[in-house]
């Protein structure tokens, strides 16, 4: 067992005034299986990048150990090779028939070794890679969101897999596969890095007794620097109200005083000045001191939601529907299924068994039924990839939507986003004002607002999208993976806010926790 030592750790981007990391310091042990907590854009990847020397930074990274980072990049002239071939290129000197002993335990054939690497899943790619991850000696692994569009029955492999693996830190905001993998916790804070035992729940609930005792010392050291204010401000006056009685007197009514006086009163309110100010920087000194220990505690702020309520109370009415692209078979076997007023229902089913194609289809019968503007939906369409639905010829079944329904739509592509957050919020109609202000809850930078949304992190892409959610007043939304990429602390929000508005909802998401608090209906696509 070796150790991993960070000390006094710095570094900020090139062109920005504000420190991503600054005099970070911690030790961390090469066995441990450490879950990487925080929120978007804070600097989780980036650290990742530090220990594998991708930047250059201040202070030091010590430790006898290599690094391997998950992904792998795969490269456009890439999809036609093999995983086998691309082999020496992502880990260099790794035996073939190492990877090859990983597979079994990630329930993958070892044919798929030898397939170009373009005609594979997502699910195949990633459990691919992480055999190749795990294939090596002494490397300290860097595991960056594994889970991220996988369905439920891959997540559970990967799952299974990385409990019985050891030596790595995961970036994972599945708290469900943190609780089941981890024994250690790296949280990212507002200032600080923290190391803890223990897994994602036992880190949690005891974040919660510590955030409960520093709100209580919180508001009483909030007090004590109010009335030390105070105190600074009265010492004050009462040094300026005696210096203005130097000047001027009414002899009828103040008989005893004599131009003398001014002397005297200007000497006694120097040593008093002085006694003042001396007072007030030891008051300044306590304040400052008290302000220090106010804790930094990640704040979960409230969301809201403004749900229309529709006339009619069935949403939409499925009748043994099914779907499938020109030239190839149905993509699932025909469901029956109905979405009334405050239902929460799940779409579920394996990669690639069609529940965006079927949410797609969706839309376009909410569009076709909006008699009295056939154009409101355009723009929610094109976002959905689904305005034109010319090669889905072949329908089976029924599927009707109530007419005049306004849809609240979240894809999970975030390709398509591009340019400022103030144009993007025009181009759709929402409220500029109530769109930064949910994003600011949402815990994006300041900073971002200016930028164009295409350089942001795929959780700020994500958190873009579900802001412009909210803010459109929606008899439905429906949702296509929302949470990929998004912290733990705004799916606590998201969490929050449904609980508290029953929005009526159609939703694909593979969170377990997320799934089994909310689903009032599941419909699995097969």
């Amino acid at each position: 067992m070796a150790q991993i030592s960070v000390n006094n750790l710095g570094f900020t981007y090139e062109g920005s005034w504000e420190p991503v990391f600054e005099n970070v310091s911690f030790n961390i042990d090469t066995d441990w299986k450490l879950g990487f907590i925080g929120r978007n854009g804070k600097g989780k990847t980036t650290f990742l990048d530090l220990l594998r020397g991708k930047y250059e930074y201040s202070g030091s990274i010590g430790g006898d150990v290599l690094f391997d980072y998950f992904p792998y990049e795969i490269k456009k002239d890439d999809l036609e090779k093999s995983v086998s071939e691309l082999l020496e290129g992502w880990k260099p000197m790794t035996e073939e028939w190492r990877v090859l002993m990983e597979l079994p335990a990630l329930k993958v054939p070892a044919e798929l070794m030898y397939r170009p690497i373009g005609t594979l899943s997502f699910g195949e790619r990633t459990k691919l890679m992480l055999a190749v991850l795990f294939s090596g000696d002494n490397d300290f692994l860097l595991i960056d969101e594994p889970t991220n569009h996988l369905d439920a029955e891959a997540r559970q492999t990967v799952k299974e897999y990385l409990s019985s693996k050891k030596g790595f830190i995961l970036v994972s905001h599945d708290r469900d596969l943190l609780d089941a993998v981890i024994d250690h916790v790296l949280v990212l804070n507002r200032k600080n890095l923290e190391v803890g035992s223990g897994n994602f729940t036992t880190w949690w609930e005891n974040k919660e007794r510590r955030d409960s005792h520093a709100k209580a010392e919180n508001e009483k050291h909030l007090k004590e620097i109010g009335k030390l204010k105070s105190s600074m401000d009265r010492s004050s006056r009462w040094a300026e109200k005696n210096e203005n009685t130097k000047i001027g007197f009414d002899p009828l009514k103040e008989p005893d005083r004599c131009a003398g006086t001014r002397s005297y009163i200007g000497g006694k309110t120097k040593k008093m000045e002085a006694r003042v100010k001396s007072y007030q920087v030891r008051m300044e000194r306590e304040i400052g001191r008290k302000e220090g220990l106010l804790e930094d505690i990640e704040q979960i702020r409230s969301l809201k939601l403004s749900p229309l309520e529709h006339p009619k109370k069935r949403l939409l009415d499925v009748k043994d529907y099914s779907l499938g692209y020109k030239g190839k078979e149905l993509l699932f076997s025909p469901v029956t299924f109905e979405i009334m007023t405050g239902e929460i229902v799940f779409l579920t089913g394996a990669n690639g068994c069609g529940k965006s194609s079927f949410i797609k289809s969706v839309l376009n019968k909410i569009a076709l039924a909006q008699h009295a503007d056939p154009g409101s939906c355009e723009t929610l369409l094109a976002d959905a990839g689904a305005k034109d639905l010319s090669d889905l010829i072949d329908e089976k079944g029924r599927m009707e939507a109530a007419p005049n329904m306004i849809v609240s739509y979240i894809n999970q592509d975030t390709t398509r986003l591009h340019g400022d957050l103030t144009r993007y919020a025009q181009e759709r109609g929402i409220d500029v004002t109530q769109f930064f202000t949910v994003l600011r809850q949402l815990d994006l930078e300041q900073s971002a607002f200016e930028k164009d949304i295409s350089t942001f992190s795929e959780g700020q892409k994500k958190k873009v999208l579900i802001a412009g959610s909210l803010v459109t007043p929606a008899h439905l939304y429906i949702w296509d993976e929302p949470l990929n990429y998004i912290d733990v602390f705004s799916r606590m929000q998201i969490e929050e806010l449904i609980e508290k508005f029953s929005p009526t909802m159609l939703i694909v998401e593979h969170d377990v926790r997320f799934k089994e608090k909310f689903a009032t209906k599941t419909v699995g696509l097969l």
